[in-house]
């Protein structure tokens, strides 16, 4: 599954773009440098693994992708046969497979009904490419680095193996290929005068030549379309044409074709519901926190006062003060060690170091660092990241536990590194079991998964020992009163304080700052449309943070009022059951959107669903708990006992 969440790179060093949608979106920053191509020198064209898109109906009918020489396939390889071309950790690990092919371009060179070579088509590979088409696969090239597209306004690189018309099924054998150049001035240009390319477009057509033999003029003709017959062989012979057209489009701007934002009305409209539940939220936890808590200290700080006073036999209680109620009456309780603090710790320092991943990786994506040039960018930041931060989680986990009491400090050391990112390895390698059995691309190499385990214990998991070690020998955190003994016995809840409803109430407001951001992500992955819209996700992304402490710590305030002191895996829980209304979510745009013909299909998109809503339970967890420590441990330090 190829996630092309990437940013431009472009020639304004932070410079904002001028209008609002654009404000949301990126900056510019200088990109990789660019090739220049002198006239008739050969401008590579390279294939990449043939991905599954959405057809006429607009629904995805297949979620796996294939090798483009595939056996099934036949596509005339070049001579000597394919090479890999060199790619990036990250690049393997979201589907790439780049590799050379026999296209010759030469810069400014036109050239019309090019014979590649002619295959013969068995009713075996006919019959599978035939479903391939009605699922619509899509082909994806590379000239020059850039991916070539059939249509750039959908935001979808590729163009189609063939197509389904009224019932009849027709294979693309034919490329007209377009090609933009720019042609460089002033210093940049040299003694020679250079050219660069700046955008491809590939116009696919079924051309049966049946077997005549081809010239310059023969592609020019209207020859019958070519249908794959599954009953009796078929022969095909593949051509190309290639057009050389001069752009003013200038090379730093060329991704501009794929970036373009979608309704961005949808998007201000989305941040402005959010901001006013966030606005809603805030208000009321300051509410509560400046009145009702202010009024509630100042009066059992009275109480104690006066208590004292009639102890000293100067004072009696005065009139209107009465006894203790409410979240006082816990404080004796309210930082008792919850149940299982291993597991919670473990799962606050996995949390802790997914929060820190997921606001650098948004935040070198909004500034340009993450560039669609660099071919696997995303994949490397969130590797690199989850490898160094491997120190983070483990700090956080240790001190948690050691502030919880905690005394199998070993089972804590080893579990912080291993369990949440076991949990995602494991369900990585099912799935990646069933795309090995698919022979899909996308199935990660032995290879490239020993790498990332190699990383995983010989980098990473250190790193969290080294930061669980510091966190163990930092001074403990300790707590502004007190515990008791003997627990208090906790009185029954209101129904909107049970369980199960204030986890869904909690819960529906996070995911409602950010489902119209979550629509477009999904559509990205799904649809193999590139994702460029960051300054929304960034902004969306503190709304979702400022959310979830919100709701999270009203909610805790509510049980201590209740006198219930459990709040610790409440407080995880209730802001964690986001996850549930992100995986519903899922559910809702499996029927609506895609179509999945086959069993494996509809596993694979579950278990990458199940996989993306366990890392979000672990995240806005994480975020509710440390939201609600500091606003427990803030009320408790502001009273007198």
């Amino acid at each position: 599954m190829q996630l092309r969440k990437h940013m431009p790179k472009g020639a304004l060093l932070a410079t904002l773009l001028s209008t609002a949608p654009q404000i949301a979106s990126a900056f510019y920053l200088p990109g990789v440098a660019p090739r220049s191509y002198t006239e008739g020198e050969l401008v590579p064209l390279n294939v990449n693994a043939i991905r599954p898109v959405a057809v006429h109906d607009a629904f995805v009918h297949s979620l796996v992708s294939y090798d483009y020489y595939h056996p099934f396939f036949q596509f005339c390889p070049p001579e000597g046969g394919p090479k890999d071309v060199s790619e990036s950790l990250g690049s393997i690990l979201f589907g790439d497979r780049i590799k050379t092919s026999p296209y010759k371009l030469m810069m400014k060179k036109n050239e019309t009904c090019k014979t590649l070579c002619p295959r013969t088509y068995h009713k075996a590979a006919a019959f599978w490419l035939n479903q391939q088409i009605r699922d619509g696969i899509s082909i994806n090239w590379l000239v020059d680095g850039f991916p070539a597209a059939q249509v750039y306004n959908t935001g979808s690189p590729g163009f189609l193996l063939g197509a389904e018309i009224n019932g009849e099924v027709l294979f693309n054998n034919h490329y007209d290929i377009f090609i933009e150049y720019h042609t460089v001035t002033g210093a940049a240009a040299g003694s020679t005068e250079q050219h660069r390319v700046v955008g491809v477009n590939v116009r696919p057509e079924s051309r049966d030549y049946k077997g005549e033999k081809i010239k310059e003029d023969t592609c020019l003709g209207n020859q019958e379309p070519v249908r794959l017959s599954e009953s009796v062989d078929t022969a095909v012979t593949f051509t190309y044409s290639v057009y050389w057209i001069h752009s003013t489009t200038a090379w730093a701007t060329r991704w501009d074709k794929y970036l373009h934002v979608i309704d961005p009305k949808i998007h201000w409209f989305s941040l402005i519901n959010s901001s006013v539940i966030v606005v809603f939220l805030v208000l009321t936890v300051m509410s509560v926190l400046i009145r009702a808590l202010k009024k509630d200290i100042a009066r059992y700080n009275r109480l104690d006062q006066i208590e004292l006073e009639d102890m000293n036999g100067t004072s009696a209680l005065e009139d209107g003060v009465q006894e203790d109620s409410g979240w006082k009456l816990v404080h004796g309780d309210v930082f008792r060690t919850p149940s299982n603090p291993l597991l919670l710790s473990v799962f606050l320092g996995s949390g802790a170091q997914l929060f820190v991943i997921t606001g650098f990786t948004i935040a070198l994506a909004l500034l340009g660092f993450l560039s669609p040039s660099s071919r696997g960018s995303l994949g490397n930041i969130i590797l690199f990241l989850f490898t160094v931060l491997g120190f983070v989680g483990g700090y956080v986990s240790a001190r948690i536990y050691k502030s919880m009491q905690g005394e199998k400090w070993k089972l804590n050391i080893i579990l912080t590194p291993l369990l949440v990112p076991g949990i995602v390895f494991a369900t990585f390698f099912v799935l990646d079991l069933i795309l090995w059995a698919k022979q899909s691309s996308e199935a990660v190499p032995f290879t490239t998964m020993l790498v990332i385990i190699l990383i995983w214990f010989i980098i990473s998991v250190p790193l969290s020992f080294a930061g669980s070690w510091l966190g163990f020998r930092a001074p403990m955190i300790e707590a502004p009163v007190r515990t008791n003994q003997i627990p208090r016995q906790i009185p029954p809840a209101t129904t909107y304080l049970k369980p199960i409803p204030s986890m869904l109430l909690v819960g529906i407001l996070p995911f409602g700052a950010i489902f119209v951001e979550l629509y477009f992500i999904m559509s990205s992955i799904w649809f193999s449309k590139i994702y460029y819209m960051f300054g929304f996700l960034f902004l969306c992304y503190g709304l979702m943070i400022m959310t979830c402490a919100a709701a999270t710590v009203l909610l805790v305030y509510f049980l201590l009022c209740a006198e219930n002191y459990n709040w610790h895996w409440r407080a995880f829980l209730a802001a964690g059951t986001s996850a549930l209304y992100i995986f519903l979510n899922c559910l809702v745009y499996w029927v609506s959107k895609l179509s999945l013909s086959g069993f494996s299909g509809s596993v694979l998109y579950i278990g990458y669903s199940l996989l993306i809503s366990f890392l979000f339970f672990v995240l806005t967890g994480s975020i509710g708990f440390f939201s609600s420590w500091w606003f427990v441990r803030k009320i408790y330090k502001s009273i007198k006992i």
